[in-house]
């Protein structure tokens, strides 16, 4: 597993993890710490982990807005919490990652990765959907 993807799923574990309990603020650096330490250990850079944490932090009421203008049928909260969280890690690396760093295309794929790992049998073709969706409008 490259550290990159172990980095974005441990992102998305702490997504979950502070999504779940209320979304605290003030709690989600911990959770992070926390699940830094448990699921990579030996992860020597973890530059990328806190990248995505405080972009998605910062962005977080945007993308959301963005995930409900792209899912019209589905209000942020009756997505279930790991597509959920798995879209915002997709989102905020589409729009607002560093395209030299992750393309596009390798920011969707890797979403739907994770969706495939962490989330129901059509997780992934939602992440897909919602994915390609905000692609094609940014396209434009």
């Amino acid at each position: 597993m490259s550290s990159r993807h172990l980095s974005r799923s441990i992102v998305m574990q702490s997504l979950y993890e502070w999504d779940f309990f209320g979304k605290k603020s003030k709690d989600f650096k911990k959770i992070v710490k926390k699940n830094i330490k448990e699921f990579g250990p030996g992860l020597e850079d973890v530059n990328f982990i806190w990248q995505l944490v405080d972009g998605i932090s910062t962005n977080l009421s945007q993308i959301d807005k963005i995930i409900e203008k792209a899912a019209p049928e589905w209000p942020i909260e009756q997505i279930g919490i790991i597509d959920r969280n798995v879209l915002r890690i997709g989102l905020f690396e589409l729009l607002y990652g560093k395209k030299d760093e992750v393309p596009p295309k390798v920011a969707i794929n890797e979403a739907i990765e994770l969706a495939k790992s962490f989330g129901g049998e059509s997780s992934g073709k939602f992440v897909n959907g919602v994915l390609g969706t905000v692609y094609r409008e940014i396209k434009k």
